[in-house]
């Protein structure tokens, strides 16, 4: 099993998606000017925008939503696993992945609002939208809802609950299997109450426990202060192969960084886009800039965080790709990169890491899940639109009872394959939605072009 799921990962992850992310993301920057950069401004504005109609919800909730799906595991767990497989350099390239993500994250978000539907429960859309509507091959919406159903509902349900289960295992005297049923039955009681119910809660948890993390990881930095010029220097010389610890590995240094950059802030993968359709908003490009910033919130911000909190405090090793030892700065903790950042907090408030990240995990698990249900259940509604709204209706209890196994099975499981699971889910529907944006970019840079010139108007007037 292990053997298969390690093939076809390498088959999925090969150097032509790193090729093609990196490429997308640089290709939308030019074609957008920069709107990562030249709009920060107007991204914030955006987000914070709390007005809805009635058929859907605001752009602010979309935005904790999606970004509820983007902090999760791969903060925590991803960011150790990239230090421990690419080391410190491996940190430069999910930065870069973000910076030129925003600008994909723009596109597919904007092009989804364009080509989202109605439905009984709200606006609905996304990269299948697109895919019918767009490019008017409804095969490949139907592939990619497919796709998103198996690598949400299962894959990247199981990689979020083993990594809430193991860290909970670590901090506490509860097993793995108690831990998720546990998750398993909160989850419950918020994906019955449907999009909005999701939306509210989301809205809630989500600024909470981003700006809780930074707040205590601000606090372990400052206490290890004196490292931090050193740190830096060693992200940008092993970004480049340049430290010789990491000049033989530099080929995963930015595999590393650029597939946890990805697994962490989503852009490309299609799973904001389906949110940013359910917003009620005035102007297409708005959603897609609140989703832009969405990336920088996750990346630059929350998993910096945690790599700095493991760097300055040298709770880590470095390892090449059959797991021999390459740097030895902390003990040997085998598959439990949790435990990175749960010592690096054990620096400054000993005997507390463990407790605080394995909290912190079971919030940020809780409400990714969310979100991994919400493109479940859209993909579900893509599927039976213009159907039998029963049959409709049966899929997705069937669809939430498969989740909340999911759940359970995941938190028992191994946690490399687990890992590779979700990491060939998120690489075939990256495939997807990044070529499919490609073709149809142009249609978001009018939309970009048309709220500036809505805006700078309004300023006139």
């Amino acid at each position: 099993m292990n053997e298969i799921v390690s093939y076809i990962n390498k088959i999925v992850w090969n150097p032509g998606l790193v090729v093609l992310l990196l490429g997308a993301g640089l290709f939308f920057s030019v074609c957008t000017r920069f709107v990562q950069v030249r709009r920060i401004g107007l991204m914030v504005r955006s987000l914070f925008s709390k007005k809805r109609g009635a058929d859907g919800i605001s752009s602010f909730e979309a935005f904790c939503i999606a970004l509820s799906g983007r902090v999760g595991t791969g903060n925590i767990v991803g960011v150790a696993t990239a230090i421990a497989f690419g080391g410190p350099g491996a940190v430069f390239w999910m930065w870069v992945v973000a910076f030129f993500g925003a600008s994909t994250a723009f596109v597919e978000s904007t092009l989804s609002q364009m080509y989202k539907f109605r439905h009984s429960s709200g606006y609905r859309g996304g990269p299948f939208s697109i895919f019918e509507e767009g490019l008017r091959q409804r095969w490949l919406g139907i592939v990619f809802a497919v796709i998103t159903i198996i690598a949400c509902a299962v894959c990247l349900t199981m990689v979020q609950s083993n990594g809430a289960s193991s860290t909970m295992h670590n901090a506490f005297p509860v097993s793995t299997l108690t831990s998720g049923i546990i998750l398993a039955a909160l989850l419950g009681v918020v994906i019955v109450g449907g999009v909005k119910r999701i939306a509210k809660v989301a809205s809630i948890i989500t600024p909470f426990m981003a700006f809780g993390y930074i707040a205590l990881a601000i606090v372990v930095v400052a206490y290890h202060i004196g490292d931090v010029p050193a740190v830096f220097k060693s992200i940008f010389t092993n970004a480049f192969g340049i430290n010789p610890v990491c000049g033989g590995i530099i080929g995963s240094t930015i595999a590393m960084g650029v597939k946890r950059g990805i697994f962490s802030n989503e852009a490309g993968q299609g799973t904001g886009a389906m949110v940013s359709a359910a917003a009620d908003v005035q102007a297409h490009a708005q959603q897609g800039l609140a989703q832009s910033f969405s990336v920088y919130v996750d990346t630059l911000f929350v998993c910096t965080a945690t790599a700095l909190m493991i760097l300055t405090s040298g709770t880590y090793n470095i390892l090449d790709a059959d797991g021999n030892m390459l740097l030895a700065n902390a003990p040997e903790l085998g598959n439990n990169y949790a435990a990175y950042t749960q010592n690096a907090v054990d620096t400054v408030f000993a005997g507390f890491g463990s407790q605080f990240v394995s909290v912190a995990m079971i919030f940020f698990v809780y409400s990714t899940i969310m979100a991994y249900y919400f493109y479940s259940e859209s993909s579900i509604i893509y599927l039976f639109r213009g159907k039998n709204p029963k049959h409709e209706k049966l899929v997705i209890r069937i669809l939430q009872a498969v989740m909340l196994a999911s759940v359970i099975f995941g938190a028992v499981r191994e946690a490399d394959v687990v890992w590779q699971l979700g990491d060939i889910g998120v690489g075939l529907m990256a495939w997807f939605t990044v070529i499919g944006i490609i073709l149809l970019y142009p249609k978001a840079i009018k939309a970009l072009k048309d709220y500036e010139g809505t805006i700078k108007n309004q300023k006139a007037d």
